[in-house]
């Protein structure tokens, strides 16, 4: 790359590195920043233990923000003025260039913080995979579903915790819910809600014949303080007691220490079996519950806001959002943006970050039409 070029190339780089920066409104973090390190300072900060960890995290949140873009306009400061005294056949133009693609590398990375507008995009995650109909196939498809998403998490350093599962007839699962907790969690995966459809030959017929499997996945974020927000009236409450499921043996559980709310009113239910205590159970799953019928209620919100402003929405459950095909071809494609991969393999292991930024970039480019 020549002197001349390589200067053009870092000062558009800073350009959209000094708007990534307004467009963030990062004085307005650091300022926020300050702010809730003398909340964390507090004598009694740790009294309430679910607000301050909603604190610290949403503090380490924009700790990360702040220091990746201040990082990043440093050096494309240093950049600039590092090739500013040099001359167009210096040999260290060579270097230079080579620092450039690494500071653009970076730039294409934490561009990803701009893609991120939504209310609760910074927020816990529970991911609920259902098996479609197909019986065996089905399940299996969902657990391997199951599997992909835990795998992300795990490259994503993310903490993940399967709250319920049923187990499926012969392999593989009926549902499952995980809590996935992390920077972003929910913004991430939010682009996983829909139908899920593969396409393989069935390793459980003896023909080993093409098959089609559906699974459907719902992703509602953990919206702190949604306790405060929402209030159930017990005659709206269905409670259930059940045995926990196990893998037998030793391991069976034995008390009836699972338990299934049902709110009535809005049919919606959420079951958790993985505490130690019915009691235990019991919280986790009214934890959950409120928050998925807050979410429900903005989504409801929202809905009503798009119909006023004559917009078509799209029903979340029923729509097919990917297609995964290991036969007679290798092929994984997004049906809304239609980014595709040529290797099911890393996709179903974990690898989804392409994927994820190519709904962010036409989620973002369909918020703004």
């Amino acid at each position: 790359m020549i002197l001349s070029e390589l200067k053009t190339n870092i000062q558009e780089l800073s350009q959209k590195i000094s708007r990534g920066i307004e467009c963030l409104h990062i004085p307005d973090k650091e300022k926020e920043i300050i702010s809730l390190r003398k909340e964390t300072e507090n004598t009694d900060f740790w009294d309430d233990q679910e607000n301050a960890r909603a604190v610290s995290q949403k503090l380490s949140t924009l700790e990360k923000i702040v220091s990746r873009w201040e990082g990043l306009r440093g050096d494309a400061d240093a950049l600039q003025e590092m090739t500013d005294m040099l001359e167009e056949d210096s040999p260290e133009v060579e270097e230079m260039s080579t620092e450039y693609e690494k500071l653009l590398k970076k730039y294409t990375q934490d561009e990803l913080d701009l893609l991120f507008s939504g209310e609760f995009d910074d927020s816990d995650a529970i991911v609920e995979i259902n098996a479609g109909a197909g019986g065996t196939e089905a399940q299996d498809w969902a657990n391997m579903l199951l599997r992909m998403y835990l795998r992300f998490g795990e490259r994503h350093g993310f903490k993940t915790e399967i709250i319920e599962k049923t187990d499926g007839t012969e392999v593989g699962i009926k549902s499952v819910m995980i809590e996935i907790s992390g920077e972003r969690a929910f913004g991430l995966l939010r682009s996983e809600k829909g139908t899920h459809r593969l396409v393989r030959q069935s390793p459980f017929n003896a023909k080993n014949l093409r098959q089609t499997s559906f699974a459907g996945v719902i992703v509602t974020p953990i919206i702190k303080n949604a306790d405060k927000e929402v209030q159930i009236e017990d005659k709206d409450l269905r409670i259930d007691t059940f045995r926990a499921s196990g893998a037998g043996g030793q391991h069976i559980n034995k008390t009836d220490s699972a338990v299934r709310l049902t709110h009535i009113p809005s049919k919606v239910v959420v079951e958790c079996q993985n505490q130690r205590s019915q009691h235990q159970n019991k919280e986790k799953a009214m934890e959950i519950l409120k928050t998925k019928l807050l979410a429900k209620q903005r989504e409801e919100e929202e809905k009503k806001a798009a119909e006023i402003r004559g917009e078509v929405t799209e029903a979340a459950w029923g729509t097919q959002i990917r297609n995964y095909v290991l036969h007679p071809y290798k092929m994984v494609k997004d049906l809304r943006t239609e980014y595709e991969s040529g290797n099911p393999d890393i996709v179903l292991d974990g690898e989804l970050d392409d994927f994820i930024r190519a709904f962010l970039e036409w989620d973002a480019a369909k918020t703004n039409r």
